[in-house]
């Protein structure tokens, strides 16, 4: 809703801007009580993890590879692994032929986004072919690459999950026709675009039911991401110490929680998704804030910002663009600067950066030059 006709929940907008923090959050490290970065870190992990509500038994693995396709410079295989005891998660995994268990690669998470597009995941950051020309056309607006691709042509071990609610994880209905199931390369755009309105509209049904059941939708996003750097740990292709990650929109959402929140990421690129949440609350809450990115209970206590301050002092590069209707301005600006502040007092602050361009809410090709040499000088 645009400004000019006052806050999206009008009358009761004035109440809920007065419950929000006011000042510096208590819990940020820029408080003068936290000096140590390590000791201020652990003790922040462990309250996320805990508001979470979402710990489910470890289990092996169980990966099972169901194809691989020659693509070159690399190898594409299609992969199945366990999470949790009950979830097997689809991923493609993308191997250099240069990288192997004696010449092991450096390695990147990718992770797709949101979009308002849910019949496809990992597929909108990995070439296939052949690939549906409604997805093709959703992708080239978008930046126009397969990053993954992208990376593994450098040199990069890739993995790439599908998101829970996304692409083979979607919600399908017992009464659903079978090109809602089957996805076939005759699916009409119209009919594309029927299942990602209906996937749009029980948003927030699936929200509610996972808080009803007592635990978090980042919670199962969090929890997966950490559990696929685990599996691409155990790749012998794969040199543990030098893994980074990157992702737009929910993607780039998705890459501060990993790197906040796991130390085997040596570096994150965060791209579009960087916003002071009590920014977002008079106009910007409509399309950016839904269940996949609330924590309840965390944010009288931290900003995103300062959620994205635990991967300290590993490296951090976000980027934005200005003209991203999705978020603040101001409030973009004030977390770079606060991201600034935290490097700074934990002694490392080369290790981020803030980029804004002129630009909306994508992963252009501009960006993506500062990316991969970001992850290139620190992984």
């Amino acid at each position: 809703m645009p400004a000019s006709l006052g806050p999206s929940l009008g009358s009761l907008y004035p109440f809920i801007a007065s419950q929000a923090v006011k000042g510096e959050y208590p819990l940020s490290f820029l408080q003068p009580r936290f000096n140590d970065i390590g000791a201020w870190r652990n003790e922040m992990r462990a309250k996320i993890m805990a508001l979470l509500n979402y710990a489910p038994p470890t289990c092996p693995h169980n990966a099972e590879t169901v194809e691989k396709i020659d693509c070159g410079e690399f190898i594409r295989e299609k992969i199945y692994f366990n999470t949790t005891p009950d979830i097997r998660v689809p991923a493609f995994v993308l191997v250099p032929k240069n990288a192997t268990g004696r010449s092991p690669a450096p390695a990147i998470v990718a992770l797709h986004d949101h979009g308002g597009y849910y019949l496809w995941g990992k597929e909108k950051i990995v070439s296939t072919e052949p690939m549906h020309d409604g997805l093709k056309k959703w992708r080239d607006g978008y930046g126009g690459k397969s990053i993954a691709d992208e990376l593994a042509r450098q040199g990069y071990v890739v993995i790439v999950i599908d998101m829970f609610y996304w692409g083979e994880r979607r919600m399908i209905l017992d009464g659903d026709a079978a090109d809602w199931r089957d996805r076939p390369l005759s699916l009409t755009p119209e009919r594309i675009q029927e299942f990602n309105h209906r996937a749009g509209s029980n948003e927030q049904l699936v929200g509610r039911t996972i808080l009803s059941a007592g635990f978090t939708w980042p919670g199962v996003i969090i929890h997966d991401d950490i559990r696929t750097v685990d599996y691409l740990v155990t790749r012998p292709e794969v040199d543990p110490n030098r893994i980074g990650a990157v992702g737009l929109s929910v993607g780039g959402l998705r890459t501060c929680y990993l790197t906040a929140l796991d130390d085997r990421i040596k570096a994150g690129v965060v791209v579009g998704w960087m916003a002071s949440f009590r920014r977002q609350l008079e106009t910007h809450m409509p399309h950016s804030i839904g269940f996949t990115k609330l924590i309840p209970g965390l944010y009288h206590d931290l900003d995103y910002p300062d959620m994205a301050a635990l991967a300290a002092p590993r490296a951090l590069l976000v980027i934005n663009g200005s003209k991203d209707a999705l978020f603040e301005l101001n409030g973009v600006k004030e977390c770079f600067a606060k991201l600034e502040q935290i490097y700074a007092k934990a002694g490392a602050p080369e290790k981020f950066k803030g980029s804004l361009y002129d630009a909306p809410h994508e992963f252009n090709l501009a960006m993506q030059e500062e990316a991969w040499s970001w992850l290139k000088r620190f992984v």
